[in-house]
This record gives C-alpha cells, structure tokens and sequence, in this order.
C-alpha cells in the first residue's frame, strides 16, 4: 500500500512501514512505500528506525543501510516499537521508513560522543560546517544512547552556545544495556553517543510536545524553595495548599493526585496567564506531612510560577488534539511528520491501539508520518529544550 504524501510548496514526504520479520526485506518494503510518495524526486533526508525484535540482524543491516535507503542525508535507531503513519507496532519485528525532498534545505548530519576532560565534560563530534553561524531557522533533530549520552546536560550547552534552536528527537529504546542500542549516521554505526540533523534553510522543523497533563486548581508563586524541595506557595505550606486544592476537586480528579500527581513550572515568567503548553511538568516524588513540603523531580527557585497537574489517558488524549488542532487552526500545512512517544504511552497508556499515529492523522492528516516509542522524548517547553517522559514531541516539516 503506497503511504499518504503531503507536499506544501517546497518539500514533500513519503513514509513506509513493515512488518515482514526478514529485515532486509523489510527495509526494502518499507522505502519502496516512501520513495512512492516523493514522486520520483530524491531524497535529502532519511530517517529510519528498527524494532528490538529485528535481534542480531540489525547491526549489519544497519552498515548496509545506505544501500538500502537511498537519502542525501540518513539518520536512524533502534526502538522498541515503532510507528508508521496511522498505525502503531509496539512488539514484534517492524521497520520504519521516512524520506523527505526538500528543496532549499540546509541539513548537516552530526554524530556526537560525550567525554570528560580535565576542564569538564564535552561534546564532540560537530561537524566543521557547523563551526559558525547555523543556517537560518535551523533545529537540530536529535537520536540520543540513553546509557551514554547526557542529554540535560547538552540541552544545557545548547542553550549557552545556540539559544533558540529547538532539539526534537527521542532516547533509543531497543536495548536494556549499554551497548545495545545501534545508531547510524550516512555510512556510519554507533552504540553510544547521538546522531542527528541540523536543518535549516528552505524547510521548518516546527516542534509539538504534548506532556499528556492538565492543570489542577490555579497558578502559584513559589515563596520557598530549595533544590527540589518546594517549601512555600504563595506564603504557605506547599502541602497546605494541595490540600485546599484538593478539597475543591471532584472525586475522579482526587484518584488522579493520590496515583498522577505532577507539577508544572512556567516555561516563562512574563505572561498574565498561562494556557495549554505552558508548564513543564515533571513528578511529585514525595511530600513530608510533618512540614509541609513536597519533593519535585526538577530544580525549583523562589519566584517562579507553578500549577499542580494530572495525567491520565483522557488528559493526555485531549492535551495532543487540543495541541495538533491549534495547529491546523493555525494554517499549518505540513509536509511530513516525525513522531517521538513515549514507551509508556501507547497501549501501557491509552485502551485504544495506534493512539498517537491514529491522533496525528485525524488532525493534520493525511500525513507521511514516521516515529518510535522512546525512553525519553526531547522537545521545547517554550525556549527551552527539555527531555521529557510520558510525552509526545512531534516535529512538522513546513
């Protein structure tokens, strides 16, 4: 079956998938299927990744690869599961395949490796046509080792040396050890480290990142804080204040803080009122009763504003519709998509199978769309990169 195409005025997409256990055969399906919806034109980008289930034979499939997949630029990882267009494969052998021409785009392959030197850590591996400016509008899709690559702390340094370029991109999630995940870049294989694409230029990377929550109650000021000690809101116990929220919900949203309580903190300070998107939301791991104080998994300051949050399969289905809707209401006419979600959503999460493939089709579709389900999702929160859980971070390409 030849894959849905989307095309705006200077980029189009194809993508494929399958299911055949033979890799090989596979991965010949699968570009067959995505190379139909570029209509004869070449690729300048190719992205791929392979399912656990593929076993012993993905390495060497992988050295090959650039044989297999013909693209200017290729990028690819293992997963645990992957997704191709509407359909979700979470077990069992499945490739998938996604090839996109665009023309007038900028796209350096960067293959990064995480040292420590006497003077720190660093991250080398950039390519020299990255030593100076990046190209205009550039954003850098990102496939990271989560065993050896420290992804906050490049989030960090990438903030300090290239403010304002989105990071979109997953944590492989095909091996339980270090070791065991295979990337690849053009001609090149890795076990370690983070692969990728700075692209610019003629084409947009324009990041969706559905954190699967909803606010609870209303903003507050931090009054105290340490650490990820959250002390003081709005001058009183933080969990004096929970518990006046709480008595204000009803009875369903009481089970989700007693099993999914979050909190969010304002991606930016400068804003009246805050909306769908605007907190980054990380766990409540714990509160002591005696003080009053709950334990947050992020560094907090006196300050900044914050929102209790929930999460569950509602909340996240309505957070990644509202989100993609916005877009489609926007005028957005992607081309393609990439889609990065989290190995706890899918079935672990939703009673529904393909949820996020099925989602992203309804509301921007049809569009060539390719994705894994990964151990940590990587999107911007505001102007700020962040890695996620639970999470959705979807790239469009305009």
């Amino acid at each position: 079956m030849t894959a849905p195409t989307g095309q705006t005025a200077a980029a189009r997409c194809g993508s494929g998938g399958s299911t055949h256990p033979q890799l090989d055969a596979a991965l010949g399906e699968a570009t067959r299927q995505a190379l139909a919806g570029l209509d004869g034109r070449a690729a300048d980008l190719g992205v791929v990744f392979v399912s656990s289930a593929h076993g012993t034979a993905i390495r060497p499939a992988f050295e090959s690869l650039a044989d297999l997949v013909p693209a200017r630029t290729l990028i690819g990882g293992t997963a645990e599961g992957v997704l191709t267009n509407g359909a979700e494969h979470e077990s069992g052998p499945a490739v998938a395949v996604w090839l996109a021409a665009l023309p007038g785009a900028v796209i350096r392959p960067v293959s990064l490796e995480y040292t420590q030197t006497p003077d720190g850590g660093m991250f080398a591996g950039w390519p020299a046509g990255l030593d100076g400016d990046w190209p205009e509008g550039a954003a850098l899709l990102l496939l990271a080792d989560p065993f050896s690559f420290p992804v906050d702390a490049f989030l960090r340094r990438m903030e300090e040396e290239h403010p304002g370029v989105p990071v979109v991109g997953g944590m492989a999630s095909g091996g339980s050890r270090p070791g065991a995940n295979t990337l690849v870049v053009g001609e090149r294989t890795y076990d370690s480290g983070a692969v990728g694409a700075v692209i610019g230029g003629g084409v947009r990377l324009r990041p969706v990142v559905s954190q699967g929550c909803r606010p609870i109650g209303r903003p507050l000021v931090i009054t105290r804080a340490e650490s990820n000690m959250l002390f003081e809101l709005g001058g009183r116990p933080a969990l004096e204040r929970l518990r006046e929220i709480y008595g204000e919900l009803t009875d369903a949203d009481r089970e989700l803080v007693r099993a999914s309580l979050h909190v969010g903190r304002a991606a930016t300070e400068y804003r009246d009122t805050f909306g769908r998107g605007d907190f980054l939301v990380r766990n409540v791991v714990g509160a002591d009763p005696a003080s009053g104080v709950i334990a947050i998994g992020d560094t907090l300051r006196t300050g900044q504003t914050v929102q209790f949050h929930v999460r569950d399969a509602a909340s996240a289905h309505d957070d990644l519709r509202e989100l993609l809707m916005a877009e489609r209401d926007a005028g957005a006419t992607p081309a393609g998509a990439l889609v990065f979600t989290c190995n706890g959503r899918g079935s672990r999460l939703f009673d529904e199978p393909h949820h996020d493939a099925t989602c992203v089709q309804e509301c921007l579709g049809p569009l060539p769309t390719a994705g894994f389900f990964a151990q940590g999702e990587i999107g911007p929160i505001g102007r700020h990169n962040c890695l996620h859980g639970f999470t959705a971070s979807i790239a469009l390409f305009e």
